[in-house]
């Protein structure tokens, strides 16, 4: 994973968000790329500050905050010792992108120019708009999503959780994970008994083909025991001590998860380790 794309918001979060981009870029020698993920004006806001003076205030206020997500971007590169990229670089360096649209949608498409996207976690007092920023990138960008908690873990990648659930969304984020998979010391692959999955392969089978990968990855089952399934995940990871969870994203539909629930949602809003997404 050499190229890491950064959406930046003004929220204490980021602080976490950049200590995991910075350990993962110096382990792997990997480009990071920051901009300023800006959501627009809500029409009937622009409606009412379209009378000049509010208008221009607005826009003096929204100027000086994405100078401030630049300088502290930048500021936090320099502080871990990671150089600006300059012509010819190699990793670990860094860049910004200046002319990002407002939009959350941008997530999704200029992603798929990143081996990986690095955001913070939506939490269930999230607005909306970053809610959807990460759908953007989950469902848009065809790459994997790496989701920050609001505390970052002392290591990250070291000893790590995948919850089989046996679905298509599930192989494929343990094949964008691969990288990070044969670099750890330590991988279980959990199945919740009881819990939320589809019909495909078990998890031994998962083991043996992490092992003909060189992993030598271990089963970890676990049972429902009254708890959500997205619960029960994030318990077994936290009694593993693991520091990365490999999840696949929306098995089940959107709505369906807005409308029953499901682990998905569960772990984006509760986890309290970096978990690896892809849809």
């Amino acid at each position: 994973m050499k190229t890491l794309l950064v959406p930046l918001r003004n929220i204490p979060m980021m602080t976490s968000t950049l200590d995991v981009v910075v350990g993962l870029a110096q382990r792997s020698g990997a480009y990071i790329e920051g901009f300023p993920l800006r959501f627009g004006i809500p029409q009937y806001v622009a409606a009412e500050l379209a009378t000049g003076i509010l208008l221009d205030s607005y826009q003096v206020k929204t100027e000086a905050e994405l100078n401030d997500m630049r300088n502290f971007f930048e500021a936090f590169m320099l502080k871990h010792d990671i150089p600006r990229a300059i012509a010819g670089s190699r990793g670990p360096c860094f860049g910004w992108l200046e002319t990002a649209p407002e939009g959350e949608d941008f997530v999704g498409t200029y992603g798929r120019a990143f081996d990986l996207i690095v955001m913070a976690r939506s939490d269930v007092d999230a607005a909306g708009p970053h809610r959807r920023a990460i759908e953007s990138a989950l469902f848009e960008s065809g790459r994997p999503v790496l989701l920050t908690p609001s505390n970052a873990p002392r290591s990250i990648a070291t000893n790590i959780m995948i919850h089989w659930n046996g679905s298509t969304e599930q192989a494929r984020a343990n094949a964008f994970a691969m990288p990070l998979l044969r670099a750890a010391e330590r991988v279980s692959v959990l199945t919740v008994i009881g819990g939320q999955g589809v019909a495909g392969p078990s998890a031994d089978q998962i083991v043996q083909q992490l092992r003909y990968n060189d992993i030598a990855a271990q089963v970890r089952r676990v049972e429902l025991e009254n708890r959500e399934t997205g619960e029960a995940v994030l318990d077994a990871a936290r009694a593993e001590g693991c520091d990365l969870l490999i999840k696949g994203a929306f098995t089940r539909t959107r709505l369906r998860q807005m409308i029953f629930g499901g682990a998905t949602s569960y772990i984006m809003e509760h986890a309290d380790l970096p978990v690896l997404m892809a849809h």
